[in-house]
């Protein structure tokens, strides 16, 4: 018979195996479950299994650290229970749907502060030790690879001129002053995506942006040149996206005095009982023109489609949903559309289905001997939009490459771009047909933004 304390060593020395094979099993219940086998449950199993190795990563650096500052033994076991017992209540208590949907739903009753705390501090952790881990990873095969290329050079050194390399550089290679310094230089590198992912959580993910934008149209009447239209997207209300926030951002969108304002969708985040204060704010939105909306995919997903679009009518918005409204000015006019999203958490049948449905709609909104401006949360139909007629689309949905964005050191280095996303951020075109996508003002998911800033876009209407 097998002793307890012997079962209890094996456990120890198998600890990351353990863990790795839960998360395992967790991941392929999740597969299982949603019975799709797509690229973007591919992704997820793929970052699933990065952040599995990160963790195990950090947590056996964390113990090393333990034992090192806490003297007496039992160390580093009784280290690795506490570890595991404080890291798994976080991950629960932050994440209490993982497993069992796409996405964390966080209601009205979760908004606590230390239920927010909690749950910015684990977003924090996940994104800043998952590209710590990356970062590590690449520089220690930097470090690899700069060994190799000695041990290369010495070898055809040796081979050519039949004697060692130098002793002194070889010293110098593997010379403990060397190992300290690239162990502290790792220690600097590591951090760098902790103070990244704090930066974006206390301070970017607020920090909006007013991009000006001119938009060139052939086909623009001569009334409508220098035509503004200011556009915010992806509101998302919520407990880091707040009704002081979004009013701040009604402010600056106002002192901007668009003639026209375009709202593209996504005003909750999983509370339905916020749409209520969401719509209240945006009611403080005026332009001469009107204001003009269209229902993204979490309208849909939370079932306020049609109850927020009364609400916003009570205000004097408009919500385009499957509609055109033609916007006067002299004796020219505009003709714009609105179409809804849909459900990101219905069927892949159901959505091809919609989809269908809604791309026959657009088609008898368009105005062949107008300027067509589009409002969609997500440009599904762009490929199309030369074809029928739709000169200007204004969209969102992406925030600007999932809120996470390396652009500034390379373009399309963003999570939206990994996963397989055609259009990110900023102005496309395609044989005609123009398509702007915003970066929106809110969050969700994680309440980090890094290089995606919130932003409010203005456009100039111009014929040349």
């Amino acid at each position: 018979m097998v002793s307890f304390p012997t079962v209890y060593q094996r456990v120890v020395v198998h600890w990351r195996a353990i863990i790795l094979l839960v998360i395992l099993a967790c991941a392929a219940f999740q597969v299982v479950r949603s019975n799709k086998s797509g690229p973007f449950d591919l992704m997820e199993l793929a970052l699933l299994l990065i952040f599995t190795a990160s963790q195990l990563f950090w947590i056996g650096r964390i113990l090393d650290l333990g034992e090192r500052l806490i003297p007496g033994k039992p160390r580093r076991a009784w280290l690795a229970i506490m570890a595991g017992l404080v890291y798994l209540f976080v991950f629960l208590y932050s994440y209490s749907e993982w497993g069992l949907s796409h996405s964390h739903v966080i209601w009205a009753a979760d908004y606590r502060p230390q239920s927010m705390l909690i749950y910015a501090a684990f977003w924090w952790w996940f994104v800043g030790s998952l590209l710590a881990f990356l970062l590590v990873i690449a520089f220690g095969a930097v470090d690899r690879a700069a060994r190799a290329a000695w041990w290369v050079y010495r070898r055809a050194r040796t081979t050519v001129h039949r004697h060692t390399a130098a002793p002194d550089a070889e010293a110098t290679l593997l010379s403990p002053g060397r190992r300290r310094f690239l162990e502290q230089t790792a220690v600097l590198v590591s951090a760098t995506p902790f103070v990244a992912a704090g930066y974006g959580l206390l301070y970017e993910r607020q920090d909006v942006e007013i991009v000006r934008q001119r938009v060139r149209l052939a086909r623009l009447p001569k009334a409508f040149e220098g035509f503004h239209i200011a556009q915010l997207s992806d509101i998302h209300i919520g407990p880091f996206t707040t009704a002081d926030y979004i009013r701040r951002c009604v402010a600056i969108t106002n002192r901007l005095e668009p003639d026209l304002i375009a709202l593209t969708g996504d005003y909750v985040c999983w509370d339905p009982e916020a749409q209520g204060e969401v719509v209240r704010v945006l009611a403080g939105l005026g332009a001469p023109h009107g204001v003009f909306g269209c229902m993204g995919n979490h309208e849909a997903d939370v079932e306020i489609e049609d109850s927020i679009t009364r609400l916003f009518a009570a205000q004097g918005i408009h919500m385009l949903r499957q509609e055109r409204a033609p916007i006067r000015l002299s004796d020219d006019t505009l003709n714009l559309i609105g179409i809804d999203h849909g459900s990101d958490l219905a069927s892949e049948h159901t959505r091809e289905v919609e989809g269908d449905r809604r791309l026959q709609q657009l088609k008898t909104l368009v105005m062949p001997n107008m300027v067509n401006i589009l409002l969609t949360h997500y440009p599904h139909f762009f490929d199309h939009h030369s074809e029928l007629g739709i000169d200007l689309t204004l969209a969102g949905d992406i925030h600007g490459g999932g809120q996470l964005s390396l652009d500034f050191v390379h373009r399309g280095l963003n999570l939206g771009t990994l996963m397989g996303v055609p259009y990110i951020r900023g102005l496309y075109e395609k044989g005609g047909a123009q398509l702007y996508m915003n970066r929106g003002i809110g969050i969700t998911g994680f309440p980090i933004r890094f290089g995606a800033r919130p932003e409010i876009t203005v456009f100039e209407l111009s014929r040349t």
